[in-house]
């Protein structure tokens, strides 16, 4: 059985899409005969500190469904102060770089990018051990950080950065993206480079639709993920118009938005929109069984960035409200998966609402049948690994 090592900043139990990515990657490559193993902080995402069962430790070895985890020591942070935010990076960076240096690894290693400082020195001791390193890209970093405004044009940290991010694709032996955004921006900087299209599908083992279209009830719209800052869920639910309409929206998730989402629904009183908080994937999969169409918004237009929401509630068969621009605007467009509006547009948002509004039930019973089974056939994980394995990219 071929080894091979997953370098990532998530993880479960920890909670979102990055961790869930990362361990689908996992079971996969297990389920096709490879000893997988995985190196990652100790348990803090979302909130930023450490989970019950990993405090006061320095490093825990589990094994989670036949998957070795080896999770190292981290300064846990969500602050918005960037120095915090990049102190809480290079805490698990060094970690991670004395356990490469001085541990035992595969030939074949796999490193999750961004964070950039993460893949930089995983690659930078990786290279050194003349490893196989596949680099795994979710969005791209420092252009992501430009156009969220999280780092200044031309700033000492956007050179050091671009520095950074030349360097991990030049080391890289080949590269996975989640769009063709991302691919053709690294082929930009290394042209010759070995790039590999690997879409975030989920693999729910779903055969058959058990979305429940109740009758004689309000049209559910939910969001379900991280409240940062990317996301812009607040100001979603500041600027959303829901006044005689037949909708609600049900919002489930955490991060740095969280109370001022809080806060926000109990001043304004807003009887249309709820706040559930965090829940673990399989409780949220039973309580939305019953909800009808996924929002999935983006606060800016972010080069290379497909939210995997697309994949993963297009799969379960849920129409999607996109409201993020970009490659996953085609996607759903593409894929008639429901209703695009132009990013930061809510007059454009708020009109597709009031059509949502008028569907009856059997056409949005009708529309997640569609698109369950257009998910069953183009967004199937199995295909896609297989694919990649076939042309040798682990």
């Amino acid at each position: 059985m071929e080894e091979i090592l997953i370098i990532s900043n998530y993880y479960p139990p920890e909670k979102g899409a990055a961790a869930n990515r990362i361990e689908q990657l996992a079971l996969k490559l297990f389920q096709n005969n490879y000893k997988v193993s995985v190196v990652c902080p100790l348990g803090n995402y979302p909130k930023g500190e450490l989970f019950p069962e990993y405090k006061g430790k320095f490093s825990v070895t589990e094994n989670r469904d036949n998957i070795t985890v080896k999770r190292l020591w981290i300064f846990p942070s969500v602050s918005k102060n960037l120095l915090v935010r990049i102190l809480s990076v290079l805490s698990f960076s060094l970690s991670l770089f004395f356990y490469l240096l001085f541990k035992k690894t595969p030939k074949k290693v796999i490193v999750q990018s961004p964070p950039l400082l993460l893949s930089f020195l995983s690659i930078f001791v990786l290279s050194l051990k003349n490893k196989k390193i596949i680099l795994n890209i979710s969005d791209l970093w420092p252009l992501a950080a430009i156009e969220l405004k999280a780092l200044k044009e031309h700033s000492f940290s956007h050179k050091f950065s671009l520095w950074l991010e030349r360097f991990i694709y030049k080391k890289s032996t080949l590269i996975l993206g989640q769009s063709n955004e991302i691919i053709t921006h690294v082929r930009t900087i290394v042209p010759s480079k070995k790039c590999f299209l690997y879409r975030n599908f989920p693999d729910h083992k779903v055969d058959n639709l058990e979305l429940k279209t109740e009758e004689n009830q309000p049209i559910k719209i939910f969001y379900a993920g991280l409240l940062g800052i990317a996301q812009g869920v607040f100001e979603l639910c500041e600027k959303i118009d829901l006044k005689g309409l037949n909708v609600e929206l049900h919002i489930f998730g955490d991060g740095a938005e969280k109370k001022q989402i809080e806060t926000l629904l109990l001043s304004a009183n807003e009887p249309k929109i709820f706040f559930h908080g965090m829940l673990d994937r399989n409780e949220l999969h039973k309580k939305i069984i019953s909800f009808d169409i996924a929002v999935v918004p983006l606060k800016t237009r972010i080069y290379g960035s497909v939210p995997s929401k697309i994949f993963e509630y297009g799969a379960l068969g849920f129409p999607i409200l996109y409201f993020g621009g970009g490659e996953g605007e085609a996607i759903v467009f593409e894929n008639q998966m429901g209703w695009v509006a132009n990013v930061g547009n809510y007059v454009e948002l708020n009109s597709k609402i009031k059509e949502i509004s008028n569907l009856s039930k059997n056409e949005l019973d009708l529309l997640k049948k569609n698109i369950f089974e257009k998910a069953q056939s183009s967004f199937n994980l199995d295909n896609q690994i297989e694919g990649l394995i076939k042309n040798n990219a682990f």
